[in-house]
């Protein structure tokens, strides 16, 4: 904008005016303070990258997810669904496509749910509300194979009811989290007739289908799952370097004791993952208390890491719904509380349904 021949600085040059002096100022008072920064970056992200989904088997199970996902919708599992979830959603008074993404995290992985099922919700016709619904709901299915098997052996270990933890907290969810959404917060949704949707079981052939698949599942590695975990880890070395990520973990174990969550596993699956801590928790169920175990169990069954949340859901979403990357993000950190909370509510007050 021009003011008497002068341009306005606007807000953010003068945020960049700071950041000048301020870089300015560490190569005078700590010349290496700025590479200690990106060092601390650089270490938190590059062990996860190259790990875990470079030369880590989680990158191969993304590809093959993907690949089995459409394998799947090429049989007709999504037509399928639909089937199945119409009537049940027709209830609820939503889009029946909302349950889609759950059920393909369940199956295979929650990235690979969000390329399938946001193009899915989009065909049907969802709205934007019932399609952060979807994201919402589909936090509260685990993301893993490894989690459900490693879950129930932990359960089995800890004396508890497992088929009524599962179904309350694991399967029922799916159909109660819209409701719960769509009479508070997203309130633009409307149920639709088997009739009125287009079928979803493409015509491609069955070799196409696989190689594109796998072809698709690389991308969505390379382009847009490892980029996204780099922000995001190395966000959490800039904390570290700063000497605040230390209390913000501090601060999850506190609430994890409270809400009477095993701690060590319950940090695990928030930051690392919830395959990991579930190996780790089968180790050790049978010398806790049962509800830690449940509650460790149930927020593990979930849409977290971190990671998850704030990279990758945003990334694949915005890219392939009618949502941009902060509307992504909120309904992802919805459905998150949501999980925490049901987590909680299990292993502090709803303990004599599985004991």
């Amino acid at each position: 904008m021009m003011n008497g021949g002068k341009r306005k600085i606007e807000l953010i040059e003068y945020v960049g005016l700071f950041l000048v002096a301020f870089s300015f100022l560490m190569l005078v008072v700590n010349p290496g303070g700025i590479g200690n920064l990106f060092n601390n970056m650089f270490n938190h992200a590059a062990p996860i990258i190259i790990k875990v989904y470079i030369t880590g088997s989680i990158g191969i199970a993304i590809i093959i997810s993907v690949t089995m996902g459409r394998l799947l919708e090429r049989l007709g599992f999504t037509d399928a669904l639909m089937r199945i979830f119409v009537p049940l959603m027709k209830v609820i008074g939503v889009n029946a496509a909302v349950a889609v993404p759950s059920v393909y995290n369940i199956l295979g992985d929650i990235n690979a749910a969000g390329r399938i099922g946001g193009p899915i919700l989009k065909k049907s016709k969802a709205t934007k509300d019932e399609q952060k619904i979807a994201i919402a709901t589909m936090m509260q299915s685990q993301s893993s194979f490894a989690i459900f098997v490693f879950g129930l052996i932990a359960l089995n270990a800890a004396k508890v009811s497992v088929w009524v933890v599962v179904f309350l907290a694991v399967f029922l969810p799916v159909l109660l989290t819209p409701l719960l959404l769509r009479l508070t917060i997203w309130r633009d949704t409307k149920a639709v007739s088997l009739e009125d949707l287009p079928r979803f079981t493409p015509e491609t052939g069955f070799l196409p289908t696989i190689f594109n698949a796998a072809k698709e599942g690389a991308e969505l590695l390379f382009l847009l799952i490892i980029p996204s975990c780099a922000v995001v880890f190395a966000a959490i070395g800039a904390l570290d370097h700063f000497g605040l990520w230390t209390g913000i973990q501090a601060g999850i174990n506190t609430m994890l004791n409270a809400f009477n969550i095993h701690a060590e596993t319950g940090s695990v699956s928030i930051l690392v993952g919830g395959s990991l801590a579930m190996a780790q928790l089968k180790e050790i169920a049978a010398t806790i208390a049962p509800p830690l175990v449940v509650g460790s169990y149930i927020l593990a069954s979930s849409g977290f890491p971190l990671q998850v949340i704030f990279g990758q859901i945003p990334a694949i979403w915005s890219g392939c719904t009618d949502l941009t990357e902060r509307e992504a993000m909120t309904a992802a950190i919805i459905g998150a509380v949501i999980k925490v909370l049901t987590a909680a509510l299990f292993a502090t007050c709803l303990q004599f349904l599985y004991m």
